[in-house]
């Protein structure tokens, strides 16, 4: 037979997959000897079989009979019995915390029998009545689905008609008639009479507890926190203890260290004669600790001695709640408790300095995740703030500028010393030198993978996606907003908040947070500008983690950089090279019409010319990049994307051409260029002529980029600088492609080599983005100085997915339905591509051991990704300049907690 039951007394603390956090700890406390009222916990198996089979498993009523009468001859007390009745609260408790998102019911047992049998035990009928009414509300809310509202209405009546204000206030005979009126709201909303068997409360009780599992809430909640829908909860039954049983009682709850600011000391919220409900709601003003030394100093005692005890065995910040009952303590709950990213900093090195922990636990304790937050600015939450909506957050921090409509502007007025939104319906690479410009980007259409969020988090900018209130109309330069009168223009300021997703109208102050001074100017700076001690152990704390993360790491970390600015910005955030510098960003903007040249070009001497035009601009570019990146690595990726980014939309040219053959003032040259763009269109210009495709068929477009950064090479040498490009052929399919394309390469290196006297051995390798690549890889490896996994495409290419079009499309069905845990171009889809960058590391060091090995897409910079290529082998990672610390962290936080993986 399963076994569904377990006493307090059977468990422990390592449990939580069965007995769910709360009753981990419960059970974990009892074998402490800390004062744990007695119970017992139905595990999470009992959950599972219970929502699979719509029913209670026939055992699970036997065994909790059985643990319940141990506890009523422990106590020498029955539950609901007419006599000093025994009672329970039943709470839910899954495995990781998901507070106030599953039910507790308190005070199961009482009936119209019992509770004059608790008035006479406890000598107190007020106290017993409100305990009544209290479960004869929570009961009809949790367990028979009543609106609560009926009942507070209820008691704010009663409240109203007897001249008091708090619930407290009421007398006995108040109370005695509220629990009449509660009863008849369950008679009418529910059908039935209140239950007045106790053993059917509890059993009514524990099976809403289960059903609270799947409420839209939880759901929604544990989407958010990545917890998977299949684990279940516990249900927690433990023998009521009573804070509101007069002036020597009362509930709190404590921390053992600030869970907010991480300042070490004690912390928490005490009310006198309370159960542990009105802490929460917050309808009465809490005491300190303090304040329960001076009332109880014998209780307070016992409770710091617990604490103590409970944060030395824990070896971290607990959360705890209690409860006072006549004097005695007791404690109801304790877990590792929730912090913000600053506390969880600072509370690792404190115990790091106290000797509770290692540093390297210390890095276990604090996550990428944390670093991120503490990097972006942020508002004050002071003042009035006007709401315009909100949207989707694609990427963290504040931002507040004038709306700016289209790139010119985004440009001209940052160049003006003014901060600028940019606002579009959606982006696309076009906008990028806007984006540029911008503090922060604002689309009314796009999702957390579209191109406004992926590129604003590559450069650290603020984004909010999906606003759909919003009515962008770009040529009429106007935003209107859903429900609102108000039409907004170019001289109007907004406020967005990347963190929760919302815009504001008119300014909100914002400012660096000292964790990103720190990481941009360096921590004797960041300390000087730091102003409170807070802030300065905060900033020595993230320095201390970061300094050892680096020290144990195995993973490189790069940055994905297209221009010197992003490279130093790279450098200063720790970058040790650059691992993707995408050549097709440096013929945007201007430079757009010197590519479309080349692509016009029908003859010879048109192409030679163009590409002519084109070498001293890219070879600028790469002066530039070799000097700031001066003896690191820099991996540069040939020119990758489809014909169709570098010429007009063939849907506008049609229609201009059209317009201006009707008007008789047809330009014969947009004639021309429309033939080539009918020419050009794909179907699906991502998997089409592109990359290596793309270089192969194109005359001269190898030889123009190897030769720019060749020169590029030969003239930072002279001047004693040490560039060392890596040089990446994009989207490989083939070992023939990439043996044709590097023997091409390899030529224009020797020719630059022998006229300059320079050795430009350069390294050439490729990226894999293709599923055929990663199988075929220890044939691709044979051509291939490294690979570089290219996770972006890979996962288009393993999913069949267009990323632009999936997001909006059915990510979130899937992600609801558990297909995805979370979208698979945030974090790497570990069982598929992963499979294939396992692959391709296994296939590629099967032909060259030792072969280097990145990773180049957005998930070089993902914490949760890191960890994979960790284990998979990979040397390093690759990611925006802005993700460059938490890649850092991620890597040494992924050495001390996973093996070191085989690496030939």
């Amino acid at each position: 037979m399963p076994k569904y039951v377990y006493r307090f007394s059977e468990g422990d603390k390592d449990q939580k997959d069965l007995l769910g956090g709360k009753g981990a700890n419960l059970a974990e406390m009892t074998r402490l000897g800390l004062p744990v009222p007695p119970g017992f916990t139905i595990t999470t198996d009992a959950c599972r079989a219970y929502l699979a089979d719509g029913a209670v498993p026939d055992e699970l009523a036997v065994q909790v009979t059985t643990a319940l009468r141990q506890v009523e001859e422990e106590l020498g007390r029955e539950l609901g019995a007419p006599e000093d009745p025994l009672l329970v609260s039943v709470r839910s408790g899954a495995k990781f915390s998901m507070p106030g998102m599953m039910e507790t019911v308190l005070n199961i047992g009482l009936n119209d029998s019992s509770v004059d049998g608790l008035a006479e035990a406890s000598g107190d009928a007020r106290f017993a009545w409100d305990s009544y009414r209290r479960l004869i509300q929570m009961f009809g809310k949790t367990v028979l689905d009543i609106d609560g509202e009926y009942f507070s209405s209820a008691l704010d009546a009663k409240k109203a008609s007897r001249g008091v204000v708090l619930d407290y206030e009421l007398d006995v005979d108040a109370l005695r008639e509220l629990v009449e009126e509660y009863k008849a709201i369950v008679r009418e909303q529910a059908g039935i009479d209140f239950p007045q068997d106790p053993r059917g409360q509890l059993d009514m009780a524990t099976e809403a507890v289960f059903r609270s599992w799947n409420t839209e809430r939880a759901h929604i909640y544990r989407r958010r926190e990545k917890i998977p829908h299949d684990l279940g909860t516990a249900v927690n039954v433990c023998t009521m203890v009573f804070g509101n049983m007069g002036q020597t009682s009362g509930t709190g709850v404590c921390f053992t260290r600030d869970p907010s600011t991480g300042r070490s000391g004690v912390y928490g919220d005490y009310l006198v004669n309370a159960q542990g409900e009105d802490v929460v709601a917050g309808i009465r003003n809490t005491l300190s600790l303090a304040d329960l030394e001076s009332l109880d100093p014998e209780s307070y005692k016992d409770l710091r001695a617990a604490m103590r005890k409970l944060e030395t065995h824990y070896r971290d910040l607990c959360d705890i709640e209690f409860t006072i009952e006549r004097g005695k303590l007791w404690l109801l709950q304790t877990r590792v408790g929730k912090r913000t990213a600053a506390a969880a900093f600072r509370v690792a090195t404190q115990l790091v300095d106290e000797k509770l922990i290692t540093t390297d636990e210390a890095l276990t304790r604090v996550t990428g995740e944390q670093l991120n937050q503490l990097m972006f600015p942020q508002f004050s939450t002071t003042g009035e703030r006007d709401l315009l909506t909100k949207a989707m957050p694609a990427s963290p921090g504040a931002a507040v500028g004038f709306i700016a409509f289209d790139n010119a502007e985004a440009v001209a007025r940052a160049e003006a010393g003014e901060s600028v939104i940019l606002v579009r319906r959606e982006t696309n690479p076009d906008d990028l030198p806007g984006m540029v410009a911008a503090s922060g980007v604002l689309t009314a259409r796009g999702g957390k993978t579209s191109h406004a969020a992926v590129v604003a988090r590559g450069m650290g900018k603020t984004c909010v996606c999906g606003a759909e209130a919003l009515e962008v109309d770009a040529a009429a330069r106007t935003v209107r907003v859903a429900g609102r009168d108000e039409l907004l223009t170019s001289e109007d300021i907004i406020a967005i908040d990347g963190t929760t997703g919302e815009v504001f109208l008119g300014s909100v102050e914002v400012a660096d947070s000292p964790v990103m001074t720190y990481l941009r100017r360096g921590l004797e700076i960041a300390l000087d500008s730091a102003g409170d001690v807070d802030n300065r152990e905060l900033i020595t704390s993230v320095d201390r983690l970061m300094r050892h993360a680096d020290k144990v790491r195995r993973l490189a970390v790069r940055a994905n950089a297209d221009n010197p600015d992003d490279a130093r910005h790279a450098i200063h955030r720790g970058a040790e090279g650059v691992g993707l510098c995408r050549t097709e960003h440096m013929f945007l903007g201007e430079r757009k019409k010197f590519v479309q040249n080349l692509i016009l070009a029908s003859t010879d001497a048109e192409r030679e010319a163009a590409l002519a035009a084109l070498l001293p601009l890219q070879k600028g570019d790469f002066v530039q990049m070799f000097e700031t990146m001066n003896g690191k690595p820099m991996t540069v990726r040939l020119i990758d994307p489809p014909l169709h980014e570098f010429l007009p939309d063939l849907t506008e040219l049609s229609v201009k051409v059209a317009v201006d053959r009707e008007k008789g003032v047809l330009d014969p040259a947009d004639e021309a260029l429309l033939a080539v763009v009918r020419k050009s269109h794909e179907a699906n210009p991502m998997l089409g002529l592109r990359g290596a495709r793309l270089l192969l068929t194109m005359p001269g477009l190898i030889e123009l980029q190897v030769r720019a950064i060749a020169e590029a090479a030969v003239e930072r040498l002279r001047a004693g600088g040490d560039p060392r490009p890596e040089i990446m052929i994009p989207l490989i399919g083939s070992v023939r492609e990439l043996q044709i394309a590097r023997e091409r390469a390899e030529a224009v290196l020797a020719e630059v080599g022998a006229e300059s006297g320079y050795d430009l051995s350069f390294p050439i390798g490729c990226m894999i983005e293709l599923p055929r690549a990663a199988v075929t890889s220890s044939h691709v490896a044979e051509e291939a100085d490294f690979f570089s996994f290219g996770t972006n495409d890979l996962t288009q290419t393993t999913w069949g997915f267009s990323r632009d079009d999936v997001e909006t499309s059915f990510v979130g069905r899937y992600i609801d339905e558990a297909i995805f845990g979370t979208s698979p171009f945030e974090s790497i889809d570990v069982d598929g591509v992963g499979a294939m960058v396992r692959l391709g590391v296994e296939g590629g060091r099967s032909t060259k051991p030792g072969m280097k090995m990145g990773v180049c897409g957005e998930h070089g910079g993902d914490p949760e990704s890191i960890a994979f290529f960790h284990s998979a082998g990979v040397d390093y990672v690759s990611c925006s300049p802005f993700r460059v610390p938490v890649a850092r962290l991620e890597a040494g936080r992924a050495a001390v907690l996973t093996p070191e993986p085989d690496r030939q």
